[in-house]
């Protein structure tokens, strides 16, 4: 029996056709299979989908699906899953939204497509005067997609990751087979799926929580020379209550060997930014976002006075910007035009995503970040660094998250080239090394694995269950297989 691979890309479905789920050296296999399940094969179409963002890694689909509907989903994997012909698929978010936005009457919360992108729920929402309360940093990415891992960013510490967002979902399970589900509604589906990696099923639908959208936000950086100063004032902030505090917390670091973006400040300071940190090597940025409607409102004008007030950063190095609300949010997309204008952005992008618990980063720090980090040649991209409170998680869905109630994002988003990406990927693995050899506890995000014993340390306590869930709703092992989880 032929065992193939298809991807389906969501929604456009990635349909591998080919003897394992293959790596970049191998080729696809030739395989025919109905004009029924509507595939696309044309090499212009296959190229483009076997490359994602990272850049490293290529996978060559045998079929693309682009669905009208889930039901065109469910057609396909139900000939997978009771064919003769074995093939796998990888659902891929692409923006292509199967049944619009709908929305309860009293937009308490809108049912959105998989495939839709959160730049496009953001841009509906926010017109009627609501939106979602938890946003990732890069909006052109699907709700489908974060809501399989976990969708993080600066707002996680108030109102928790995408995930915890999240009252309903339809699942396309590997059996083919469509299924409503919520904490009461088929649980183990909907905490499984929920993080679970795209293991369990395609969301097709996802209901999710909306609040009273904002006009404007005043948004804020701060340079510090002292990590400990840094840290205990991103702890702080986290620590408010959402009437005091702000509304947006995460953090940067500015090296002296990488790129120092001085841009945000005013341009007669740019040039002291940049000397602080060829001064220092290390300056950290605190981020901070306080949203608004009317700038007249009391309590905006307490909590920024309290802010630039009481805080620790250096004096004179704080600059703020008063933009819409929207812009905020969509405040990545500026840097990708800009990268692309210098065909920047389609390059390799080894990145690397870790929680870090909050009584071992003091030595995260000095062990990765001034003996690892600072003492390459150079770096490039992006640092982010700052903190989040656990209690903000749900504990039941797949999603691995440290085991302490504070614990820090680090995302270490490093862009390559071609000629040095193995040279960025073994710093990576010195980082996991040291924190393994030296007992920090941390959690990967965004991982890949190749080694099924790593998945199991992994999930920990959660891989009896995240094993049986396998096994209930894609037992032959359809859904993607490019993990290496079973």
């Amino acid at each position: 029996m032929a065992n193939l691979l298809l991807m389906i890309t969501l929604i456009t479905v990635l349909v591998y056709l080919l003897p394992s789920f293959a790596k970049s050296s191998e080729s696809t296999k030739v395989i025919t299979l109905p004009k029924s399940l509507n595939l696309l094969t044309d090499p212009s179409t296959i190229s483009t989908a076997s490359h994602d963002y990272g850049n490293v890694t290529t996978v060559t689909p045998g079929g693309i699906l682009c669905p009208s509907s889930s039901a065109e989903i469910s057609r396909l994997l139900r000939y997978a899953a009771n064919g003769e012909t074995i093939f796998q698929v990888v659902a891929r978010g692409q923006g292509h939204s199967l049944n619009g936005i709908r929305w309860s009457e009293d937009k308490e919360y809108v049912d959105v497509a998989g495939g839709t992108l959160w730049v496009d729920v953001l841009r509906e929402t926010a017109e009627k005067g609501v939106s979602p309360v938890s946003w990732t940093d890069y909006l052109h990415i699907s709700v489908g997609g974060t809501l399989s891992n976990a969708g993080i960013g600066g707002q996680v510490f108030r109102n928790g990751p995408q995930i915890s967002n999240v009252l309903e979902l339809d699942v396309i399970i590997g059996k083919g087979e469509t299924l409503a589900c919520s904490p009461q509604l088929n649980p183990e589906l909907f905490y499984g799926v929920l993080g679970g990696l795209g293991q369990f099923g395609i969301i097709s639908r996802a209901r999710i929580v909306l609040n009273h959208a904002p006009k404007r936000a005043k948004w804020f950086k701060m340079l510090y020379s002292d990590f400990t100063a840094f840290t205990k004032d991103q702890e702080s902030l986290i620590s408010m209550d959402n009437d005091t505090g702000i509304d947006y917390v995460e953090g940067q670091l500015l090296m002296s060997n990488g790129i120092v973006d001085t841009s945000f400040f005013p341009p007669s300071d740019q040039s002291k930014v940049a000397d602080l940190v060829k001064n220092h090597s290390i300056i950290y940025v605190l981020e901070v976002a306080k949203y608004y409607d009317d700038p007249t409102v009391p309590t905006t004008g307490q909590v920024i006075d309290k802010l630039t007030k009481t805080l620790s950063y250096l004096p004179g190095f704080i600059s703020m910007h008063d933009v819409l609300y929207f812009d905020f949010l969509n405040r990545v997309q500026v840097e990708e035009d800009k990268l692309r204008s210098l065909a920047l952005w389609e390059v390799p992008h080894p990145w690397l995503n870790l929680y870090v618990p909050k009584t071992q980063i003091l030595d995260f720090h000095n062990g990765v970040v001034k003996d690892i980090l600072l003492k390459q040649n150079s770096t490039s991209g992006v640092a982010l660094f700052y903190p989040t409170n656990r209690n903000k998680w749900d504990n039941g869905m797949s999603a691995m998250i440290p085991d302490e109630d504070v614990f820090y994002v680090v995302g270490l988003l490093q862009a390559a080239s071609s000629q040095n990406v193995q040279e960025v990927e073994s710093v990576n693995e010195a980082i996991i090394r040291f924190c393994k050899d030296s007992g920090i506890k941390i959690k990967q995000y965004l991982m890949h694995f190749t080694r099924k014993e790593d998945w199991v340390e992994h999930f920990g306590s959660k891989w009896g269950a995240f094993s049986k869930r396998k096994d209930l709703f894609d037992p032959k092992k359809l859904l993607s297989p490019g993990q290496d989880i079973f």
